[in-house]
């Protein structure tokens, strides 16, 4: 499975972003996805899941802010970023994700990522 983030870019702090993350693979639908995001200096970390059957969970520092869906028909998950704030820059990324041990975990390598910037 390759994974190819897009839609990053400079925004003011209570803008928004739409993120997008295009994958191969004709089972997609079957997947569960995750965005994870890594700001300079931190470990990368998890943003939010969506289920192969559509359920979604997010990180308590982005609930009500961030949404993710899908499109099954044009293998890609998104990330709708709104209300940004400055401690939302950090590059984001996409993957394919498995639950392990209780949580969801990253699948495969990572891409490239999309760099988020926020201004405040």
């Amino acid at each position: 499975v390759q994974l190819q983030a897009s839609g990053g870019g400079l925004a003011q702090a209570g803008g928004s972003l739409r993120l997008s993350c295009a994958a191969s693979g004709s089972t997609f639908r079957s997947y569960h996805m995750g965005w994870y995001r890594q700001a300079p200096g931190n470990k990368r970390e998890w943003v939010a899941v969506i289920t192969s059957g559509g359920s979604t969970n997010y990180a308590d520092s982005v609930k009500s802010r961030f949404t993710i869906s899908r499109d099954n028909a044009k293998n890609t998950v998104y990330l709708q970023m709104n209300s940004l704030k400055p401690e939302d820059t950090a590059v984001y990324y996409c993957n394919q994700v498995a639950l392990l041990s209780g949580s969801y975990g990253p699948l495969r390598s990572w891409g490239q990522g999309t760099q988020v910037t926020v201004s405040s």
